[in-house]
């Protein structure tokens, strides 16, 4: 799990003012709602930054962390995610997480301070958590990692000494066009945790003002890529024609820039007459062929806001090695013993 610039950021303004419990999930057996690697800051009074999951495990989870901040003392535990009768504590997702909880003090500030300056940087680096009584958290560079990377994975195989986690910076979105469905996938991509950029050649449809989450706002296409090319960065033309998409696609192919994702709004027509025209131009079909167009997973959206949800779908697909399909149709796959055993438990009395 990398967690996002957003998390260290409010993690440094409550650490400027109090000392937190850091619990990170460094171990998870069977199904978990979050992944090894996700974090929670727990505050003196209970509030928290980031999740772990949600639900009473994370409310048994914060009561540990404030005993925790109390004491002092770093803790391994482990939380029963399965439902075990009697257990109402607990959530039902199958499986146990382990976590580690540590108290972090003005000591880290420093700390997360790194942090943020790799993310500023776009640099990847290690955390390394100690599971020790007085070794505090550190970082180190992902180049001097490689550099060392026997004696790392020596102690990687040790995971009773430390937890070693990789913090990058979040994968940029570059959306092309500041119309309607630009402005609500801003805002969707920026809760997914994608860094935001705006191009569109109208000054007046690239502002703060329109795209508070966007840390970049270009007229020029050029530019956006020049400035934005070592990012891990995903592409969606959402313009207001197909002048405007040919223009975009004809510089973003023609770029040796790394792309992610590019995706292109628009009927299937209009998309047929852009792959004709880029090809016609000595654009090979192969690289057409990995393009998202017509853009987003096919959820019905009509709206600009229910497009922009079906484009972020389609993102976190890719980002995240996805199917698309809905969760229920895994059912399908299950042998007729299976269904019939499931519905036995779905009408089978509560405990």
């Amino acid at each position: 799990m990398t967690n996002n610039q957003s998390f260290y950021q409010q993690l440094i303004n409550v650490l400027q003012r109090e000392s937190v419990v850091m619990a990170t999930i460094v171990k998870v057996i069977g199904s978990a709602p979050r992944e090894v690697g996700a974090k929670m800051a727990v505050c003196g009074d209970g509030n928290i930054i980031g999740t772990i999951g949600g639900g009473a495990g994370e409310g048994e989870v914060i009561e540990r962390s404030l005993k925790v901040l109390e004491t002092g003392e770093k803790q391994l535990i482990e939380i029963d995610l399965t439902g075990t009768s009697g257990e109402d504590v607990r959530g039902i997702c199958g499986g146990k997480v382990k976590i580690w909880l540590e108290k972090w003090s003005e000591w880290e500030i420093a700390l997360v301070e790194q942090i943020l300056e790799s993310f500023r940087l776009g640099q990847t680096v290690k955390l390394i958590t100690p599971f020790t009584k007085y070794t505090r958290p550190y970082l180190i560079g992902d180049l001097d990692f490689s550099r060392e990377r026997d004696f790392f994975s020596e102690l990687e195989s040790l995971p009773h000494l430390q937890f070693i986690e990789t913090i990058q910076p979040s994968p940029t979105l570059l959306i092309v066009g500041g119309g309607h469905v630009g402005v609500a996938l801003a805002k969707v991509a920026s809760l997914a945790g994608f860094q935001i950029a705006v191009q569109d050649d109208r000054a007046e449809f690239v502002t703060s003002q329109r795209f508070p989450q966007a840390l970049h706002l270009f007229q020029s296409i050029n530019t956006a890529l020049d400035t934005l090319a070592q990012s891990q960065l995903y592409v969606a033309l959402v313009t207001r024609g197909y002048p405007q998409d040919l223009e975009a696609m004809q510089t973003l192919l023609q770029r040796p820039v790394v792309y992610q994702y590019i995706g292109a709004i628009g009927s299937q027509k209009r998309i047929r007459t852009l792959y004709q025209v880029l090809q016609q131009q000595g654009i090979p079909l192969e690289r057409l062929q990995d393009i998202y167009a017509p853009i987003g997973l096919d959820i019905g959206a009509l709206t600009p806001e229910e497009i922009a949800v079906s484009i972020c779908g389609e993102l976190i697909k890719v980002r995240r090695g996805g199917t698309g399909k809905s969760l229920s149709q895994r059912l399908q796959n299950l042998s007729a013993r299976s269904r019939i055993h499931l519905e036995e438990l779905a009408y089978a009395p509560l405990p």
